[in-house]
């Protein structure tokens, strides 16, 4: 059992485990998601460290309890990684139209605004998703052929591909067409920073519930009750640690899944 407990934490590290880089570089030419958290260690792999440390000290049932801690870690951190990358390309895009859009207005072909568009966030935003593929889509189009759905994991970019192919396929004026995305853009964003703050109360309201069994453990300490004891070194308070720790983590990963689909919609 112990063995096998080591194991599946020693398998975490290796899938937490950083991509190198030219796998990233590839993976951004064919338009794949690397499935990494980048080219560099991360120091946030340590985490799982703390079920290999439980493993060798305590034994089995704190080790899945600190495997399931470190698995909840490692997913909220990457949500967050995600729904800030996300948040960026909106804003990319927002101002990417912006661009566009004034380029249009004193008669600029659509190819050159978008170039120009792709110009100014790769310079202001480096190696960017939106940049990145906006150029692409450029060049595809001054070549003769059509932008396409793009090949990029950015939903903000895969929206302005569509957008573009639907207005070469139905003969839609493209300046109307991305002024109609850009509002619908900004209004989107608008309503998620609207919807994050009433959020915060309910969010900050599920951690505290969250850590409460944590406080209660404290409490007991002072106490003199010994429940830290219990917890690691008996097998009944082991299996109570475990399914303590499985619904906690239940607790937080639901609340979270409610509002994400708040923000979503």
């Amino acid at each position: 059992m112990i063995a096998a407990v080591f194991l599946m934490a020693l398998a975490g590290v290796v899938v937490l485990w950083p991509v190198p880089e030219v796998h990233r570089r590839l993976a951004s030419v064919a338009g794949v998601s690397e499935r990494g958290p980048g080219g560099r260690w991360d120091p946030w792999t340590a985490v799982w460290a703390g079920p290999v440390a439980a493993v060798v000290t305590f034994g089995p049932a704190p080790a899945i309890a600190a495997m399931l801690v470190a698995g909840l870690v490692t997913r909220q951190r990457r949500r967050a990684e995600r729904a800030a990358e996300a948040d960026r390309d909106l804003r990319n895009l927002t101002a990417a139209l912006a661009v566009m859009g004034a380029e249009l207005s004193v008669g600029a072909p659509v190819v050159q605004a978008c170039r120009a568009a792709a110009s100014e966030l790769v310079s202001a935003d480096g190696d960017g998703p939106v940049g990145l593929e906006l150029s692409r889509m450029a060049a595809r189009a001054e070549l003769g052929g059509t932008p396409g759905i793009a090949s990029t994991t950015s939903a903000a970019v895969r929206r302005f591909a569509e957008a573009w192919s639907t207005s070469l396929r139905y003969g839609l004026p493209i300046g109307d067409v991305l002024a109609a995305l850009r509002a619908d853009l900004v209004a989107r964003q608008e309503f998620a920073a609207r919807t994050r703050a009433g959020l915060a109360g309910p969010r900050a309201t599920a951690g505290v519930l969250a850590g409460l069994p944590i406080l209660g453990l404290l409490l007991g300490e002072a106490m003199g009750a010994g429940p830290v004891g219990v917890l690691l070194r008996t097998s009944v308070g082991g299996i109570l640690l475990v399914i303590g720790t499985g619904l906690s983590v239940g607790g937080v990963l639901w609340s979270a899944r409610i509002t994400d689909q708040v923000v979503s919609r």
